[in-house]
């Protein structure tokens, strides 16, 4: 018995080992088959670039949207390009697009700005590069309160009405001779938009020629932000303003600092200027009284002017110039509108803004205009506020990140022969072809939070504009010239080359041309 009394515990202690072992190297077998540690995921596709440059010298900067565009075709809708040490990635994919502007809207809803747009908005202070924060949600709830609503704008629309009037009656006064379009209606959008913020700009005395002047400060500007610049590719270098865009672009904003600047000082010198409702008043009021939860200066006013004047104006030039080109190519569009506008306003009848809501084709035609010529053909670049995965992609946080909408608009995957203009597509279907953004196949303005402050007023203008043109004119091309399609990439998609176009009046009573 005392053998086994012996033998008993230590045989024991060896199935117990045994039985250790097994269990230990089951675990060991879980962890490494069915708990692998899990992996980040991968960057998305792209082109190979060269060491340190990445793949700056192989984009087409002229045509950006385009060049973009055909890269996505062998890399697929999400990518990623080099800029300098910059990573970038774009987006041609409207799924895609709606994973950042809705999945993840608030991780993207800073912008990435550069040296030279920080230069040119006071430091980034102003509405379109002002970070995501109490002070940007300040400047777009003042915008949106005071100025882009419907009771606002219904309340200025004799300003609007004003300037369309004295447009029809300078184009009637040049009756069968070129006009060129964009010409026109810059001046008549500028005007628009001054009476609406500060009551006009009147002639003369310092502000001399502002219109003009102005117009010549952003045609300048615009290369300049758009210029790549060594500061914003290789960061490490970012006290430096080796090519000295920054020093251009900070004298162009001391340029429109200094003009506000006296806008300003001839409001605050009126007497009558208590009797003003107009933004400007708004404005100064909003600083005086220090009752908003951020800090509003008059900087603040000066870049929001900017943004709203610089904004107004281009937009919608680009947009009622490509209209009528596409119109003039295609005789039969312009027919059908004219057509619609008689019945709804009649051959004896002034046009007002308030026709344009039941003017149906006429807004199908402003829609397939912003599809095939989106205003921004690239989003503002955005800059994520930290890593998030994108259709099953890493984002670092800090990545530049582009959304091709003039891509996204032409997608043949969702658009029937996407090339073509063909308003009809947009008829019957008012509510799915909102500006609002939901529609991720159509994002004319943008999407998310950042979207386009100034919807409101362009769905009254634009249409407002273009039908003017079309009641009280038939156009025609000046003889032996031809419709140019070709487009010029910037901050709006311009026409290469201005329209040129003659009026001929269509209204029997002449009174209506006054």
């Amino acid at each position: 018995m005392i053998p086994n009394a012996f033998w008993q515990p230590r045989s024991n202690l060896k199935d117990v080992y045994i039985s250790l072992i097994a269990v230990i190297t089951v675990i060991i077998w879980y962890h490494f088959v069915f708990k692998k540690p899990k992996k980040n995921p991968p960057l998305p596709p792209g082109p190979w670039g060269l060491p340190l440059v990445g793949n700056i010298f192989s984009l087409d900067q002229s045509n950006l949207h385009k060049c973009l565009a055909k890269l996505s075709e062998t890399y697929g809708p999400i990518m990623k390009i080099r800029l300098g040490t910059r990573l970038c990635i774009v987006i041609n994919s409207a799924t895609i697009a709606k994973e950042v502007h809705k999945d993840h809207d608030n991780i993207f809803a800073n912008r990435d700005r550069t040296a030279a747009a920080s230069a040119a908005s006071w430091g980034g202070t102003d509405i379109v590069w002002s970070p995501h924060g109490d002070h940007w949600r300040m400047l777009r709830k003042i915008c949106v309160k005071e100025l882009l609503n419907s009771t606002r704008l219904d309340a200025l629309y004799d300003h609007r009405r004003r300037e369309i009037r004295t447009m029809v009656n300078t184009i009637y006064s040049k009756t069968s001779n070129s006009i060129d379009i964009g010409d026109l209606i810059f001046h008549t959008m500028y005007k628009v938009m001054a009476n609406m913020m500060w009551g006009g700009t009147p002639e003369g005395g310092e502000m001399a020629n502002f219109t003009e002047k102005f117009r010549d400060a952003l045609e300048k500007i615009v290369p300049i932000l758009l210029a790549p610049n060594i500061t914003d590719l290789f960061p490490v270098l970012a006290k430096f303003d080796i090519q000295g865009l920054a020093q251009q672009a900070r004298m162009m904003c001391m340029w429109f600092d200094s003009e506000f600047d006296t806008i300003i000082d001839q409001r605050l010198g009126n007497e009558d200027k208590e009797e003003m409702k107009d933004f400007l008043q708004v404005l100064l009021h909003l600083k005086d009284d220090g009752d908003l939860k951020t800090h509003f200066t008059t900087t603040d006013i000066k870049a929001l002017l900017l943004n709203l004047l610089a904004a107004g104006t281009k937009s919608s030039v680009a947009t009622v110039e490509w209209a009528m080109t596409e119109l003039l190519r295609e005789p039969k569009f312009m027919k059908k509108a004219q057509e619609e506008i008689d019945e709804v306003v009649g051959v004896n009848n002034i046009l007002e803004e308030a026709h344009c809501s039941k003017l149906h084709y006429l807004n199908a035609i402003v829609n397939e205009t912003l599809r095939l010529h989106p205003g921004v053909p690239l989003s503002f670049p955005k800059c994520p506020s930290e890593s998030c995965t994108v259709s099953g992609y890493m984002i670092p946080k800090g990545t530049k990140i582009l959304v091709n909408i003039w891509a996204i608009q032409r997608d043949i995957t969702y658009w029937k022969n996407p090339l073509e203009f063909q308003p009809d597509r947009f008829l019957g279907s008012e509510c799915e072809w909102g500006y609002n953004g939901k529609n991720p196949n159509y994002i004319p303005f943008g999407s998310g939070r950042r979207i386009c402050v100034g919807i409101p007023l362009a769905e009254r203008m634009v249409p407002y504009l273009l039908a003017s043109l079309l009641h009280s004119f038939n156009w025609k091309l000046p003889e032996g010239t031809k419709i140019d399609l070709s487009d010029t990439f910037g901050l709006e998609l311009k026409k290469r080359t201005p329209l040129i176009a003659i009026p001929l009046p269509r209204l029997s009573d002449k009174r209506l041309y006054i």
